[in-house]
């Protein structure tokens, strides 16, 4: 089964998973509703499109806690802050949904953790910004991702001390929150290390055509090309760069990468010899992992990508909570989860009390030549792995 193929299966969440899976006899009532709010259309919609095949697999893996049967419903956000909060709004209003776990852009989602507060929720996002759970957290709104400060940390660092000669350092950053907060922790690590920042391009979220920005870094001729955007509007980025011979003279490291399928569309070839920070990558072994590829593979007949692994655990960790609290009240649930330990994918994971983020371990992945590549999927290798997050006091986060 190919991406296409994938695409066209996850179409079928326009169905009610009530229909899907057969489950017409139990009345609203008596489900457990989740919402996925991911953009289902849009610069991003494949990311969401995943996504919806990720909490799919969870919620079937379940199929329902504490005697009630799970459900869920696919909110097309269209990468939007204000449509995410209005679609949460109305499930949480119709189907007297409480659980969310989506939000692939970091406005979008901070939006739906504050909207989630205020009606009692629980919302468990993939989204990178810092102030997600700094300055901006709340009891409601949990992290499975590490934030962009780590990100940084866990790349742009082990790069620099593995080329030491590399002195030359061009961003291409999004303008947004997430663009900012990985753009400000790399100038942090430019700084320590007496890297020179030669140029920096912002552009904005609808962006399609990055020649120009491309333009200005060859003219500036660093030595690292650093890429800090995401999904489709990165690819773009790193197709464009190669076709204009960067990858020649210049190392390119893509901070966020989205994963599998984001090699899938970029090709061996062009991925060959660029670096690449991921969340997630289906050739960790660890025991979670190993379970969640049987499964893609047993329903899907293809790899886990980023998007489908973070939906997978951001889901699995809501109902694990409701197992671990014995109760499907979201404070209970909470409060279950505050200071939680897990196998999780990345190996042993831990859900931090004072910040409710997850301390979990990020990739620093190099593309293989493609005569290198054991199957079709093994696009890349691990060279660096680790974790790297900020003291709760230095987060900003006040938990009320």
């Amino acid at each position: 089964m190919n991406r296409r193929d994938l695409l066209k299966l996850a179409a079928l969440s326009a169905v009610p998973t009530s229909l899907i899976h057969g489950r017409s006899a139990f009345a609203a009532s008596e489900a457990l509703e989740f919402g996925c709010p991911v953009p289902m259309s849009g610069a991003f919609a494949a990311n969401g499109k995943f996504a919806d095949l990720g909490m799919r697999l969870a919620v079937d893996q379940y199929g329902q806690v504490l005697g009630r049967p799970l459900r869920y419903s696919v909110l097309d956000t269209e990468g939007k802050p204000a449509t995410a909060v209005r679609k949460v709004q109305e499930l949480a209003q119709q189907k007297a949904a409480r659980y969310f776990a989506g939000g692939i852009l970091s406005s979008e989602s901070l939006a739906m953790g504050k909207e989630a507060e205020k009606f009692g929720g629980v919302f468990v996002t993939t989204a990178g910004a810092d102030e997600i759970t700094g300055k901006d957290c709340n009891r409601a709104t949990f992290r499975w991702s590490v934030p962009t400060f780590g990100a940084i940390e866990r790349t742009v660092r082990p790069l620099i001390e593995s080329m030491p000669k590399a002195k030359r350092w061009y961003t291409i950053t999004p303008q947004y929150v997430f663009g900012d907060g990985l753009l400000s922790a790399a100038k942090a690590i430019f700084k320590e290390k007496g890297i020179e920042h030669v140029g920096n391009s912002y552009h904005a979220l609808t962006e399609k055509e990055f020649s120009g920005y491309l333009t200005n870094a060859l003219a500036a001729k660093p030595d690292v090309l650093l890429i800090l955007n995401f999904g489709s509007q990165s690819a773009d980025t790193l197709r464009q760069a190669v076709s204009f011979g960067m990858k020649k003279n210049t190392t390119i490291l893509l901070a966020w990468a989205s994963g599998l399928e984001q090699f899938e569309s970029l090709g061996a070839d062009l991925c060959e010899g660029v670096y690449f920070g991921a969340q997630y990558w289906h050739g960790v072994d660890t025991p979670l992992n190993r379970e969640l590829v049987k499964r893609t593979h047993d329903k899907f007949k293809a790899n886990p990508n980023y998007s489908l692994a973070g939906s997978y655990i951001c889901t699995k960790i809501m109902v694990d909570g409701m197992i671990k609290a014995g109760s499907a009240d979201p404070k209970a649930v909470v409060a279950a989860l505050e200071g939680m330990k897990y196998e999780g994918l990345t190996g042993p994971e831990e859900i931090r009390a004072a910040d409710h983020q997850v301390l979990k371990n990020y990739y620093l992945l190099k593309g293989k030549a493609k005569s290198r590549m054991k199957d079709k999927d093994d696009y890349a290798e691990v060279v660096s792995v680790g974790k790297a997050f900020l003291p709760v006091d230095q987060t900003q986060c006040k938990m009320t």
